[in-house]
């Protein structure tokens, strides 16, 4: 988009405004792109989402013009979670968010929702692949998962 500019900002005090600020991106992400989840599951999940933003290794957070349109998580290699505010969505950031985290961060795993198939697709062709499926998510609900990783590098 002409005049608008993007920036990939690492994440390192992680201050209540800003984890305000990723939950509501959570939940716009979610609610757009979770079709399997009713809403009392995303408004059961979202009090565990401030946790997991500070409790994650790495935070690094996409803003478009001064504000924050999406972010990664990544811990030891994996990315934990990946969120864009939905209407940031097609322009190109889940893809600089995705590069930064394998570049700097040496992501070469993460784990995708079976039912949120833009996602899945998304990751293909970032060159991931599924290595293994569950047919329940962490929570033991019915929401199969993908395990995917990186191919390893030839050295």
């Amino acid at each position: 988009m002409a005049g608008s500019s993007v920036e990939i900002c690492p994440v390192s005090e992680r201050m209540p405004e800003l984890v305000n600020l990723l939950v509501r991106v959570w939940e716009r992400s979610v609610r757009a792109t979770h079709e399997f989840l009713s809403d009392a599951e995303v408004a059961e999940i979202k009090p565990f989402v401030p946790q997991a933003l500070m409790g994650v290794g790495a935070l690094v957070v996409a803003e478009k013009d001064g504000e924050a349109v999406g972010f990664m998580g990544v811990q030891d290699g994996r990315l934990e979670m990946l969120f864009l505010d939905p209407e940031a969505r097609g322009q190109g950031l889940g893809r600089e968010l995705l590069t930064y985290g394998i570049d700097r961060l040496g992501v070469a795993e993460l784990t995708v929702n079976e039912q949120n198939p833009q996602a899945v697709g998304f990751y293909e062709h970032m060159g991931f692949s599924t290595y293994r499926r569950t047919d329940l998510d962490e929570e033991g609900r019915p929401y199969p998962l993908l395990y995917m990783r990186l191919p390893e590098q030839a050295s």
